[in-house]
């Protein structure tokens, strides 16, 4: 792995070593906290809020280390038959939020034990940023951007971005979060569609970008219902997003949550693709979160990109 570390140390992305592969950890972060990780659950600091959550890589029975899990305001607990609840020991805001940096992010307990934002991602925006900083006016495009992270963290460092989710509310809380980060004037277009789509219309237009991120779910439905695997359809969607990429592209960045896509699997993908057209360089790995009382990083997800 001495070419990944070489890379990313050059772009000041820190990592952990864990085991002889190098994992990038959100490590910067002020306002959130992952306390402690047992027993199938996260105990998280978000902001002044303390949550419980379920995470299905946590599958270690360690102690509780911490004290706080008896001070939780709420836990989230999974059904049998799918989905669950939230169960709330205290009375939470509506909304709340967390700062990293100099952005801002609205946070509030979501139907399957979300609350609107991966701090993971952290490391990804930190990396954008820094690859954006060399070109003003860039044109991103973000699909699948659910509530803003990686738009927010672009249109900071002075891109052009394109925001592209199916889902209106996400939209809407996305831009919520501009407006907290002040970031409402800057060139982004908010658009509700379907990324396929989408995608198709944009290579037809002939439009052109010079970096594309994407962060798909595990599943998702189309509009007449059909139901569609990430595995069964990253491919062919990689090939096309390929067609928006401009002359001189900056970065392509996949982001994974399902076990069936390996950060390895991602990177064949983009090097078979991206690199053949506009050379370059892919590499992937894990991200994750420090857990305090461990000292140890939890996986959180993996990442794949490509980039000039």
């Amino acid at each position: 792995m001495p070419f990944l570390r070489a890379h990313f140390d050059v772009s000041g992305v820190w990592y952990q070593n864990t085991g002889g592969f190098f994992m990038r950890a959100a490590k910067d972060w002020q306002s959130y906290r992952l306390i402690d990780a047992a027993d199938g659950f996260r105990l998280e600091r978000w902001g002044d809020i303390i949550l419980i959550r379920p995470d299905p890589q946590i599958i270690w029975n360690t102690p509780e280390r911490s004290p706080l899990w008896k001070k939780a305001h709420a836990r989230y607990h999974r059904s049998q038959s799918g989905g669950g609840k939230w169960e709330y020991y205290k009375t939470l805001p509506d909304r709340w939020t967390v700062g990293y940096g100099d952005l801002t992010f609205n946070i509030k307990p979501m139907g399957f034990k979300h609350t609107g934002l991966f701090p993971e991602q952290a490391v990804n925006w930190d990396w954008m940023r820094q690859k954006l900083s060399g070109r003003p006016g860039a044109k991103v495009l973000n699909m699948f951007a659910y509530t803003g992270g990686a738009t927010l963290a672009c249109a900071a460092a002075g891109a052009a971005v394109t925001h592209v989710d199916a889902s209106k509310g996400m939209v809407s809380w996305a831009r919520e979060n501009a407006v907290s980060s002040g970031l409402s004037d800057r060139p982004i277009r908010w658009l509700v569609d379907d990324c396929f789509k989408f995608v198709r219309r944009e290579i037809r237009r002939g439009s052109k970008y010079d970096a594309v991120i994407i962060d798909p779910q595990s599943y998702g439905r189309g509009p007449g219902g059909e139901v569609w695997k990430l595995e069964d359809s990253i491919y062919d969607f990689i090939n096309d997003c390929a067609e928006l990429l401009s002359a001189q592209p900056l970065f392509f960045v996949i982001n994974s949550y399902t076990t069936g896509l390996s950060p390895s699997v991602m990177e064949y993908m983009l090097s078979g693709v991206i690199k053949n057209r506009f050379g370059g360089s892919a590499f992937s790995d894990e991200i994750g979160l420090p857990v305090e009382s461990s000292g140890l990083i939890l996986p959180c997800g993996a990442t794949a990109i490509w980039c000039c």
